[in-house]
Protein backbone atom coordinates (compact mmCIF):
# COMPACT_ATOMS: atom_id res chain seq x y z
CA UNK A 1 0.00 0.00 0.00
CA UNK A 2 1.00 3.71 -0.72
CA UNK A 3 2.21 5.09 2.46
CA UNK A 4 0.46 7.74 4.62
CA UNK A 5 1.98 11.72 5.01
CA UNK A 6 1.93 12.80 8.28
CA UNK A 7 3.73 16.03 7.10
CA UNK A 8 1.66 18.65 8.58
CA UNK A 9 0.53 21.74 6.46
CA UNK A 10 2.71 24.45 6.54
CA UNK A 11 1.71 27.14 4.09
CA UNK A 12 -1.88 29.49 4.26
CA UNK A 13 -5.03 28.08 4.36
CA UNK A 14 -7.51 30.72 3.58
CA UNK A 15 -11.35 30.42 3.54
CA UNK A 16 -13.89 32.58 2.13
CA UNK A 17 -17.30 33.08 0.41
CA UNK A 18 -18.50 35.05 -2.14
CA UNK A 19 -21.93 35.19 -4.06
CA UNK A 20 -23.22 35.34 -8.19
CA UNK A 21 -26.16 35.83 -9.39
CA UNK A 22 -24.78 33.73 -12.59
CA UNK A 23 -25.52 30.76 -10.99
CA UNK A 24 -29.14 31.29 -9.95
CA UNK A 25 -30.63 27.71 -10.55
CA UNK A 26 -33.89 25.66 -10.86
CA UNK A 27 -32.57 23.14 -8.45
CA UNK A 28 -33.19 25.64 -5.16
CA UNK A 29 -29.21 25.63 -4.66
CA UNK A 30 -27.67 27.92 -3.06
CA UNK A 31 -25.34 30.99 -5.11
CA UNK A 32 -22.77 31.42 -2.21
CA UNK A 33 -20.62 29.22 -2.62
CA UNK A 34 -17.24 28.99 -0.72
CA UNK A 35 -13.08 28.54 -1.42
CA UNK A 36 -10.69 27.07 0.17
CA UNK A 37 -7.02 28.69 -0.96
CA UNK A 38 -4.11 27.08 -0.19
CA UNK A 39 -0.33 29.27 -0.47
CA UNK A 40 2.85 26.72 0.18
CA UNK A 41 5.12 28.58 3.23
CA UNK A 42 7.77 31.23 1.96
CA UNK A 43 5.90 32.19 -0.90
CA UNK A 44 5.90 36.30 -2.23
CA UNK A 45 5.17 37.88 -5.23
CA UNK A 46 2.71 37.01 -8.63
CA UNK A 47 2.10 33.51 -8.12
CA UNK A 48 0.27 30.93 -11.02
CA UNK A 49 -3.24 30.29 -9.86
CA UNK A 50 -4.53 26.49 -9.95
CA UNK A 51 -7.95 25.76 -10.15
CA UNK A 52 -9.07 22.16 -9.45
CA UNK A 53 -12.34 21.39 -10.73
CA UNK A 54 -14.09 18.21 -8.91
CA UNK A 55 -15.35 15.15 -10.47
CA UNK A 56 -19.11 13.85 -9.69
CA UNK A 57 -20.26 14.04 -6.43
CA UNK A 58 -17.03 15.60 -5.35
CA UNK A 59 -16.16 19.29 -4.39
CA UNK A 60 -13.12 21.02 -4.63
CA UNK A 61 -12.39 21.58 -0.83
CA UNK A 62 -12.96 18.10 0.22
CA UNK A 63 -9.55 17.46 -1.21
CA UNK A 64 -7.99 19.19 1.22
CA UNK A 65 -9.45 16.80 3.82
CA UNK A 66 -7.13 14.20 5.94
CA UNK A 67 -7.35 10.70 3.86
CA UNK A 68 -5.52 7.17 5.19
CA UNK A 69 -2.32 6.29 2.87
CA UNK A 70 -2.73 9.13 1.07
CA UNK A 71 -1.63 12.63 0.67
CA UNK A 72 -4.47 15.63 0.56
CA UNK A 73 -3.71 17.79 -1.99
CA UNK A 74 -1.92 20.61 -0.32
CA UNK A 75 0.04 18.16 1.35
CA UNK A 76 0.97 17.37 -2.44
CA UNK A 77 1.54 21.10 -3.29
CA UNK A 78 3.88 21.57 -0.65
CA UNK A 79 5.78 18.18 -1.69
CA UNK A 80 5.68 19.23 -5.10
CA UNK A 81 7.12 22.41 -4.52
CA UNK A 82 9.50 21.18 -1.26
CA UNK A 83 11.51 18.93 -3.82
CA UNK A 84 11.94 21.62 -6.48
CA UNK A 85 9.13 20.38 -9.32
CA UNK A 86 7.08 23.25 -9.11
CA UNK A 87 7.06 27.12 -8.20
CA UNK A 88 5.18 27.80 -5.35
CA UNK A 89 1.44 28.17 -6.80
CA UNK A 90 -2.23 29.62 -5.24
CA UNK A 91 -4.02 26.34 -5.23
CA UNK A 92 -7.91 26.93 -5.37
CA UNK A 93 -10.18 24.40 -4.31
CA UNK A 94 -14.16 25.19 -4.60
CA UNK A 95 -17.07 24.58 -3.53
CA UNK A 96 -18.85 23.16 -7.17
CA UNK A 97 -21.23 20.37 -5.62
CA UNK A 98 -24.92 20.48 -6.74
CA UNK A 99 -27.87 18.86 -5.43
CA UNK A 100 -28.26 16.66 -8.64
CA UNK A 101 -24.54 15.27 -7.52
CA UNK A 102 -21.99 17.01 -9.55
CA UNK A 103 -20.87 19.31 -12.16
CA UNK A 104 -19.55 19.72 -15.71
CA UNK A 105 -18.85 23.17 -15.86
CA UNK A 106 -20.84 24.76 -18.56
CA UNK A 107 -23.83 27.13 -18.13
CA UNK A 108 -27.05 25.50 -17.74
CA UNK A 109 -30.70 26.68 -17.01
CA UNK A 110 -30.94 24.12 -14.72
CA UNK A 111 -27.98 23.50 -12.97
CA UNK A 112 -26.54 27.61 -13.17
CA UNK A 113 -24.26 29.15 -15.20
CA UNK A 114 -21.16 27.69 -13.90
CA UNK A 115 -18.81 28.42 -16.95
CA UNK A 116 -19.49 32.00 -16.58
CA UNK A 117 -18.79 31.53 -12.94
CA UNK A 118 -15.34 30.80 -13.63
CA UNK A 119 -14.36 32.11 -16.49
CA UNK A 120 -16.07 35.44 -15.11
CA UNK A 121 -16.65 35.71 -11.37
CA UNK A 122 -14.13 33.66 -9.70
CA UNK A 123 -11.20 34.90 -11.69
CA UNK A 124 -12.75 38.09 -10.23
CA UNK A 125 -12.85 37.48 -6.43
CA UNK A 126 -9.05 35.45 -6.97
CA UNK A 127 -7.84 39.05 -8.51
CA UNK A 128 -8.62 40.75 -6.24
CA UNK A 129 -7.43 38.72 -3.84
CA UNK A 130 -4.22 37.38 -4.72
CA UNK A 131 -1.22 38.32 -6.87
CA UNK A 132 -1.99 36.03 -9.93
CA UNK A 133 0.80 35.48 -12.72
CA UNK A 134 -1.70 33.45 -14.28
CA UNK A 135 -4.51 30.57 -14.33
CA UNK A 136 -4.74 26.87 -15.22
CA UNK A 137 -7.12 24.68 -14.83
CA UNK A 138 -7.10 21.14 -13.30
CA UNK A 139 -9.79 18.29 -12.68
CA UNK A 140 -10.50 14.39 -12.97
CA UNK A 141 -13.50 13.01 -14.89
CA UNK A 142 -16.34 15.98 -14.98
CA UNK A 143 -13.75 18.25 -13.02
CA UNK A 144 -11.30 17.08 -16.63
CA UNK A 145 -14.52 17.46 -18.60
CA UNK A 146 -15.06 20.42 -16.83
CA UNK A 147 -10.80 21.53 -17.85
CA UNK A 148 -10.86 20.58 -21.23
CA UNK A 149 -13.87 22.28 -22.52
CA UNK A 150 -13.16 25.46 -20.28
CA UNK A 151 -9.99 25.51 -22.60
CA UNK A 152 -11.88 24.86 -25.57
CA UNK A 153 -14.46 27.98 -24.67
CA UNK A 154 -12.72 30.12 -23.37
CA UNK A 155 -9.52 32.55 -23.70
CA UNK A 156 -8.66 33.05 -20.56
CA UNK A 157 -6.72 30.15 -19.29
CA UNK A 158 -2.82 29.61 -20.09
CA UNK A 159 -3.13 25.98 -19.36
CA UNK A 160 -5.46 23.10 -18.74
CA UNK A 161 -4.98 19.52 -17.70
CA UNK A 162 -7.87 16.96 -18.12
CA UNK A 163 -7.38 13.52 -16.51
CA UNK A 164 -9.85 10.82 -17.83
CA UNK A 165 -12.05 13.48 -18.33
CA UNK A 166 -15.73 12.82 -20.26
CA UNK A 167 -15.29 12.00 -23.59
CA UNK A 168 -16.83 9.78 -26.50
CA UNK A 169 -20.31 10.54 -25.05
CA UNK A 170 -21.80 7.18 -27.60
CA UNK A 171 -19.58 5.01 -25.01
CA UNK A 172 -19.60 6.52 -22.06
CA UNK A 173 -23.47 7.71 -21.78
CA UNK A 174 -25.11 6.00 -24.50
CA UNK A 175 -24.67 2.67 -23.46
CA UNK A 176 -25.65 3.69 -19.78
CA UNK A 177 -29.55 4.73 -21.04
CA UNK A 178 -30.71 0.79 -20.61
CA UNK A 179 -29.43 0.39 -17.18
CA UNK A 180 -30.39 4.21 -16.09
CA UNK A 181 -34.67 3.12 -17.60
CA UNK A 182 -34.57 -0.43 -15.33
CA UNK A 183 -33.33 1.65 -12.64
CA UNK A 184 -35.89 4.70 -13.08
CA UNK A 185 -38.86 3.04 -13.91
CA UNK A 186 -39.92 1.34 -11.19
CA UNK A 187 -39.96 4.62 -9.45
CA UNK A 188 -42.56 5.36 -11.64
CA UNK A 189 -39.89 8.26 -13.39
CA UNK A 190 -37.56 10.68 -13.12
CA UNK A 191 -39.27 13.21 -10.73
CA UNK A 192 -40.65 10.35 -8.79
CA UNK A 193 -36.95 9.03 -8.70
CA UNK A 194 -35.43 11.92 -7.80
CA UNK A 195 -38.13 12.00 -4.46
CA UNK A 196 -36.40 8.75 -3.66
CA UNK A 197 -33.01 10.17 -3.81
CA UNK A 198 -34.17 12.94 -1.57
CA UNK A 199 -35.83 10.87 0.74
CA UNK A 200 -34.50 8.29 1.20
CA UNK A 201 -31.62 7.20 3.67
CA UNK A 202 -29.44 5.82 2.23
CA UNK A 203 -28.05 5.43 -1.69
CA UNK A 204 -27.48 2.97 -3.35
CA UNK A 205 -24.39 2.57 -5.82
CA UNK A 206 -26.66 2.22 -9.02
CA UNK A 207 -28.40 4.82 -7.35
CA UNK A 208 -25.48 7.36 -7.88
CA UNK A 209 -25.16 6.48 -11.20
CA UNK A 210 -28.81 7.39 -12.34
CA UNK A 211 -28.30 10.37 -10.44
CA UNK A 212 -25.01 10.64 -12.65
CA UNK A 213 -27.55 10.50 -15.93
CA UNK A 214 -29.59 13.07 -14.70
CA UNK A 215 -27.15 15.46 -14.10
CA UNK A 216 -26.02 15.00 -17.47
CA UNK A 217 -29.50 15.59 -19.12
CA UNK A 218 -29.84 18.91 -16.38
CA UNK A 219 -26.90 19.85 -18.05
CA UNK A 220 -26.95 19.14 -21.52
CA UNK A 221 -30.73 19.06 -22.60
CA UNK A 222 -33.91 20.25 -20.87
CA UNK A 223 -33.65 17.56 -17.86
CA UNK A 224 -35.12 14.55 -19.63
CA UNK A 225 -33.04 11.39 -20.84
CA UNK A 226 -32.78 11.23 -24.88
CA UNK A 227 -34.79 8.25 -25.04
CA UNK A 228 -38.46 6.93 -24.44
CA UNK A 229 -38.98 4.32 -22.47
CA UNK A 230 -38.25 1.11 -24.33
CA UNK A 231 -34.66 2.82 -24.42
CA UNK A 232 -35.20 4.62 -28.52
CA UNK A 233 -32.94 7.08 -29.02
CA UNK A 234 -34.80 10.58 -29.62
CA UNK A 235 -32.24 12.11 -32.80
CA UNK A 236 -32.72 15.32 -31.81
CA UNK A 237 -31.98 15.49 -27.57
CA UNK A 238 -28.95 12.98 -28.13
CA UNK A 239 -27.71 15.55 -30.82
CA UNK A 240 -27.95 18.09 -27.99
CA UNK A 241 -25.84 16.06 -26.07
CA UNK A 242 -23.45 15.08 -28.45
CA UNK A 243 -22.96 18.55 -29.33
CA UNK A 244 -20.91 18.98 -25.83
CA UNK A 245 -18.83 15.98 -26.69
CA UNK A 246 -15.24 16.94 -26.94
CA UNK A 247 -14.83 14.78 -30.18
CA UNK A 248 -17.76 17.36 -31.44
CA UNK A 249 -16.42 20.49 -30.02
CA UNK A 250 -12.76 20.26 -31.25
CA UNK A 251 -13.91 20.42 -34.62
CA UNK A 252 -14.95 23.76 -33.97
CA UNK A 253 -12.46 24.76 -30.78
CA UNK A 254 -9.64 24.14 -31.64
CA UNK A 255 -7.78 27.58 -30.66
CA UNK A 256 -6.96 25.37 -27.22
CA UNK A 257 -4.19 26.55 -24.59
CA UNK A 258 -1.59 23.87 -23.84
CA UNK A 259 -3.27 21.69 -22.97
CA UNK A 260 -2.19 18.35 -21.02
CA UNK A 261 -4.48 14.96 -21.83
CA UNK A 262 -4.16 11.55 -20.02
CA UNK A 263 -6.47 8.65 -19.29
CA UNK A 264 -6.48 4.83 -17.78
CA UNK A 265 -6.33 2.14 -20.56
CA UNK A 266 -8.45 0.16 -18.31
CA UNK A 267 -10.81 3.06 -17.62
CA UNK A 268 -14.19 1.70 -16.49
CA UNK A 269 -16.04 4.01 -18.15
CA UNK A 270 -14.28 2.96 -21.42
CA UNK A 271 -12.88 7.04 -21.44
CA UNK A 272 -9.84 5.59 -23.13
CA UNK A 273 -11.71 4.91 -26.54
CA UNK A 274 -13.08 8.48 -26.55
CA UNK A 275 -9.81 10.32 -25.56
CA UNK A 276 -7.96 7.95 -27.48
CA UNK A 277 -9.83 9.18 -30.63
CA UNK A 278 -9.73 12.74 -29.66
CA UNK A 279 -6.06 12.73 -28.87
CA UNK A 280 -5.58 11.35 -32.86
CA UNK A 281 -8.07 13.60 -33.99
CA UNK A 282 -6.41 16.62 -32.60
CA UNK A 283 -2.69 15.50 -33.66
CA UNK A 284 -4.67 15.35 -37.06
CA UNK A 285 -5.40 19.14 -37.02
CA UNK A 286 -1.67 19.96 -35.34
CA UNK A 287 -3.35 21.12 -32.13
CA UNK A 288 -0.24 21.13 -29.30
CA UNK A 289 -0.91 18.51 -26.51
CA UNK A 290 0.62 16.75 -24.19
CA UNK A 291 -1.06 13.46 -24.36
CA UNK A 292 -0.44 9.98 -22.07
CA UNK A 293 -1.87 6.94 -21.75
CA UNK A 294 -1.18 5.05 -18.50
CA UNK A 295 -1.79 1.77 -17.05
CA UNK A 296 -4.59 2.03 -14.44
CA UNK A 297 -8.78 2.74 -14.13
CA UNK A 298 -10.77 5.48 -13.35
CA UNK A 299 -9.91 5.14 -9.70
CA UNK A 300 -6.89 6.11 -7.72
CA UNK A 301 -5.23 8.14 -10.18
CA UNK A 302 -4.45 10.99 -8.01
CA UNK A 303 -0.50 10.49 -8.25
CA UNK A 304 -1.30 11.60 -11.60
CA UNK A 305 -1.36 15.43 -10.43
CA UNK A 306 2.47 14.94 -9.67
CA UNK A 307 2.96 15.58 -13.10
CA UNK A 308 0.39 17.99 -14.41
CA UNK A 309 0.23 20.39 -11.64
CA UNK A 310 4.04 21.16 -12.16
CA UNK A 311 3.32 21.29 -15.71
CA UNK A 312 0.60 23.45 -15.33
CA UNK A 313 2.35 25.98 -13.34
CA UNK A 314 5.54 25.81 -15.74
CA UNK A 315 3.54 27.00 -18.51
CA UNK A 316 1.81 29.49 -16.52
CA UNK A 317 5.74 30.49 -15.81
CA UNK A 318 6.72 30.17 -19.22
CA UNK A 319 3.41 32.28 -21.05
Amino acid sequence: MPAHSFEPIRGIFERFSFSSPNLDNQLGDPIEREIVVHIPPNSEGPMPCIIYLAPFTGTGFARANWKAFAETLPQRHERLVREGKMPPSILVMPDTFTSLGGNQFIDSETMGKWGTWLREDLRSELNSRYNISGYGLVGKSSGGYGALVRGMLDDCWDAVACHSGDCGFELLFGIEMATTLTEIMPHGGVDQFLEYVKQTSSLKGDDFHTLMMLAMAATYSDGTLPVNENCKFDDDKWAEWKSWDPLTMIEEHQNLPPCWIDVGDSDQYNIQYGLRQLHKRMTELEIKHEWEEFPGTHSGIDHRLDLSLPWIASQICNN
